[in-house]
């Protein structure tokens, strides 16, 4: 794709300060560093979210997270967890669409970032998860 920043940056026509390259990912600090370390690892094949994964490429893109978390537990050894993210579509903040999976080291609550997990346990009863559960089982056998 000739105007994705995320290829662009892959085939180094724009500067990165890379982490980690093999044939399949490039991994490069985000330029927003969230927090210390804040990496992206991007497969270098074009696909625009989750939805666009063949099971190979996602085997191996997901296959070197932790290889990349690793790293970055090695390089800052401060860091007392680590967030992964891959944002699908814009309404959930997706705003490359060249998929990309977040790596963001956490080093204490003071942070700057944050998720909130609603808890809405109360609305639904257990025949209507089951209905949820089922209506999701159809679709994954296909």
């Amino acid at each position: 794709m000739t105007d994705c920043i995320f290829c662009k940056i892959i085939n180094q026509e724009i500067p990165s300060y890379k982490v980690y390259e093999d044939d399949k990912v490039y991994a490069f600090l985000d330029i927003t560093q969230v927090t210390k370390g804040h990496t992206l690892l991007v497969p270098k094949e074009h696909v625009t979210d989750i939805f666009e994964y063949e099971p190979t490429l996602a085997g191996e893109v997901f296959a070197r997270v932790p290889k990349v978390a690793r790293a970055l537990e090695k390089a800052f050894p401060e860091m007392q967890g680590l967030n992964i993210i891959n944002n699908n579509k814009e309404l959930a903040y997706q705003s490359v669409f060249h998929s990309h999976i977040h790596l963001i080291p956490r080093y204490g609550e003071s942070d700057d970032f944050s998720i909130h997990f609603g808890n809405n346990q109360a609305a639904y009863s257990s025949e209507s998860m089951q209905e949820i559960a089922e209506k999701i089982m159809k679709q994954v056998e296909q």
